[in-house]
This record gives structure tokens, sequence and C-alpha cells, in this order.
């Protein structure tokens, strides 16, 4: 009995302790902001309902990915990401298995000693032939849903009047399933900014040795660029059933 009294009371003393310490934050807070104008009622509700602009309207149409082809032995797929015809693209390796399967890591060795937009291009029109190739299906196989995980408001420091309007920024969750509810899903997590919209527009199927698909990669659209009025950014999400991110025994033969 003493043992469960004395859990007791420490859990009492660290809910106490915590409830202090917000209390200390919120004071200090305050204390460093006393001099800040209060936040206008023309600032809430421009937060709210609307999203302020941080830069001039932008001409491109961000930033785009698609798969290069798969390389299987490696256990990974390349995805090319392109920002922009005068700058270089950025390639990835999607790991389709082990413990980082579904992570997305950009070849820094690439750009080590190369920023140059043409060789990086002709280094990926070298690798396009060593890969296999991604098939492109129906996106209505798939459904997306997606959740609000977080909110936070930005402000960017600046001249004009709208510097004073917050931007809205999201972590957002994105969740693909098969609509028949058989067959590979994923998920991932990205920031979006000024509204939390995302589309899925595009998805690969990985076809397995044996001939069927057990998993797949599907891209999806989001404003992830809080330039202007918000430019698109597009993530890759890697779709299995289980069964792709466990090595086939004769992979290496």
């Amino acid at each position: 009995m003493s043992a469960v009294n004395r859990d007791t009371k420490m859990s009492s003393t660290l809910i106490a302790l915590a409830r202090t310490r917000r209390m200390q934050r919120a004071l200090a807070h305050a204390h460093l902001h006393r001099n800040a104008p209060l936040p206008t009622l023309r600032s809430s509700l421009g937060y709210m309902t609307t999203t302020a602009r941080v830069t001039e309207d932008a001409a491109a149409l961000g930033h785009r990915m698609s798969v290069l082809g798969i390389a299987r032995f490696e256990g990974v797929a390349y995805i090319v990401e392109e920002i922009g015809d005068d700058h270089a693209p950025i390639v990835y390796r999607l790991h389709l298995r082990g413990p980082r399967q579904g992570h997305l890591v950009p070849l820094h060795a690439w750009y080590d000693h190369c920023d140059n937009a043409g060789e990086v291009r002709a280094r990926l029109a070298q690798l396009a032939p060593t890969l296999e190739p991604a098939l492109a299906t129906a996106t209505e196989a798939w459904m997306l849903s997606t959740r609000i995980v977080q909110r936070r408001a930005l402000r960017v420091a600046g001249p004009g009047a709208c510097s004073e309007l917050p931007i809205r920024k999201f972590a957002l969750q994105l969740v693909v399933e098969p609509v028949r509810g058989l067959g590979p899903s994923g998920r991932s997590t990205v920031t979006a900014f000024l509204h939390p919209h995302a589309q899925l527009t595009e998805v690969w199927s990985l076809a397995s040795r044996s001939g069927g698909s057990d998993a797949a990669i599907a891209r999806v659209t989001f404003t992830g660029i809080p330039s202007g009025t918000g430019l698109t950014k597009d993530t890759v999400v890697l779709l299995t059933s289980g069964l792709y991110g466990v090595e086939d025994p004769d992979s290496h033969v």
C-alpha cells in the first residue's frame, strides 16, 4: 500500500511541477512582449479567412517529382524533383525495403562538387537506361485522406503592410489507401503553407518478381512553397502491402 501511495504522490508532484513550468514560461513570454502592440481585429480576421502575400507573384509552376526508374538490386527507386529550367534537378533515393523503407534521401554526393544543371542532367541520362521503368497506373484505384496534425503561424519580416499578417503553416498527414480496401497503402507527413489542400496526382506500380504488384509509389501535390500566393510542391509516398519490404532470397543471384 505504501508503494502505491508513493507512486500517486510522485505523479501529483510531477503534474504540479509541469504546471509551474508552463506558468513560468508564460510569464516570461508576456514580460518579453509587454511593449508589443496588441493584434488588431483586422489581423485576426485575416489569419482566419485569408492568407498573406509574402513575395511578388512568381511565374514558376512549383516543384514537381517523377520516378526515373527502379534499381531492384539496390532496393531503391530514383526520384527526380524539377525545381525550374535554370536550376539543377534534385535526385532522391526512395528506399523500398530495409530499415529505411519509405524514406526519401537526397543524393548529396552528386552536388558536392557539381551544381551545374547540365552536368546533373547528363548523369541522369546515363543512369536512366540502367533502371527498370515504373508503370503508371490509374489513380482511381486509390484514395487520399488528409489530417492536420499541427498548425502554426509564421510572420515574414518586411516593409510592406502584408508582413503584419501571419502565414499559416500546417503539418499535414497524407494517407493513401486502395479504394477496395485490399492492396498496398502508405502514409507520410509534409509541411504545407497557406492552406492544407493536397491532391493525389499520379501512381506508379512496382511489379514483383512473381508478376504481381504488391507495392506502388504515389505522387501527392500540395501547397508547399510559401511564395506569392503559394506554389505547389510534390512528395512521393511508398505504398506497400507488407510483402515488398521483405527481401527476395534470390535477389542477389
